[in-house]
């Protein structure tokens, strides 16, 4: 059996199986809070200048730098160091096509057969995956009720295989955003034993915090422990443009570009004008998207209540997620299945983010409502208020 076998399906793909032979009736319209992604396209003004530029350059076309233009790679460091009030150069910006790979390329960069990398649980499934396919152990890190890591924890973990601690804040899929002093502490711990800290903020644009949520990047010698993930797929929905980014020391950047130049050789180039375009002109179109995501948030704790009375918990919630755990005695796959047929609604249960030997995943689930207004949220609510089971 190959790595790739031995790790389990891609969750995503496979809860869309089951799908198959339901039908949802128009009064009953399937409501589906699976997965995060957009599901609308890019705004007008976007598509059209991404359409001008297929049309009229030929570098659209074109292979480019293996670790993303320059121009793109100089706007982000520029934009993360006005958002974190730190420094950061163009030279420590690697651009990738998406944030997944982003994690695949830092990961290979660092870690070899058999080293270990630390992750919180519920984990994000694709950074398992990844882990399991290149040999890699995932050392789970159970977080507490808050679904919050423990440092300490962390630190008893380690081993001399460990390579890294990989955080994501806010959350996937935990909604959770993780409080300054919590990262600065596994940052110190990372330093400490000689290992990188990985925090993915793919959500970061949607934090319901103002300001900078952390200052990692203001401590002048960040690049020697920090490896920092984003992606512009969520907030210029560009998702199927397939660009991502990540931060990190011109020394390990090397690697990765090694990396890089062997799976993809570089970047797409109009995804890439997506993301510098949107750098330069869509800072306002991405606070009111902001807005919208936090009115839904908003609509989840407010809304939540009849539910609590029946025995669900609502364990986390923020950026595109919430972390729910219902009151029944059944399996985590048994009762997602169950509430296609008997509800219409599609959700991820937790077995898909722990350990088999980790039982919580039998009783919780996520749900990611970044695609359903409040209108849609009252409606889901109101459909597991009423199960029949």
């Amino acid at each position: 059996m190959t790595r790739t076998q031995a790790t389990f399906p891609a969750p995503i793909v496979e809860s869309k199986k089951w799908l198959d032979g339901v039908s949802f009736p128009s009064n009953r319209p399937l409501i589906n809070v699976s997965q995060a992604a957009p599901v609308e396209a890019p705004p007008l003004a976007l598509r059209e200048a991404m359409a001008e530029f297929v049309l009229t350059q030929t570098d659209a076309h074109l292979y480019g730098p293996v670790l993303g233009n320059g121009d793109l790679r100089s706007a982000l460091a520029a934009q993360i160091s006005s958002h974190y009030g730190g420094s950061v150069g163009d030279q420590q910006i690697a651009i990738t096509s998406g944030c997944n790979q982003a994690f695949a390329a830092a990961m290979m960069a660092l870690t070899g057969e058999g080293d270990e990398v630390i992750l919180p649980t519920p984990w994000y499934f694709n950074h398992k995956m990844w882990l399991d396919m290149t040999g890699v152990r995932a050392v789970p890190l159970p977080t507490g009720d808050d679904m919050l890591p423990d440092p300490e924890q962390a630190a008893a973990l380690i081993t001399p295989r460990t390579r890294a601690i990989a955080l994501v804040t806010p959350n996937n899929p935990a909604g959770v955003e993780y409080p300054a002093d919590l990262l600065h502490a596994f940052r110190d711990l990372a330093r400490e034993h000689g290992l990188r800290l990985i925090v993915d903020e793919t959500y970061r644009d949607f934090d319901s915090r103002t300001g900078a949520p952390h200052d990692l990047f203001v401590d002048p010698d960040w690049d020697d422990v920090l490896v920092h993930l984003y992606s512009f797929s969520k907030t210029y929905r560009l998702t199927g443009h397939r660009v991502g980014a990540l931060a990190a020391s011109p020394a390990l950047l090397q690697d990765i570009e090694k990396f890089l130049d062997t799976v993809t050789i570089c970047p797409s180039q109009v995804g890439q004008f997506g993301a510098l375009w949107g750098i330069n002109n869509l800072r306002q179109w991405v606070a009111g998207e902001r807005v919208e995501i936090l009115d839904r948030r908003a609509a989840i704790a407010e809304g939540f209540a009849p539910l609590a009375e029946q025995g669900w918990k609502l364990k986390g919630l923020g950026a595109y997620f919430a972390y729910v755990e219902h009151p029944f005695d059944m399996t985590g796959d048994d009762f997602a299945r169950r509430l296609v047929a008997d509800a219409g609604v599609l959700l991820l249960p937790a077995t898909m983010f722990v350990p088999e030997t980790d039982r919580s995943g039998d009783r919780q689930v996520r749900i990611a409502f970044a695609n359903i207004d409040r209108a849609g949220i009252g409606a889901l609510f109101e459909r597991l208020q009423s199960l029949p089971f």
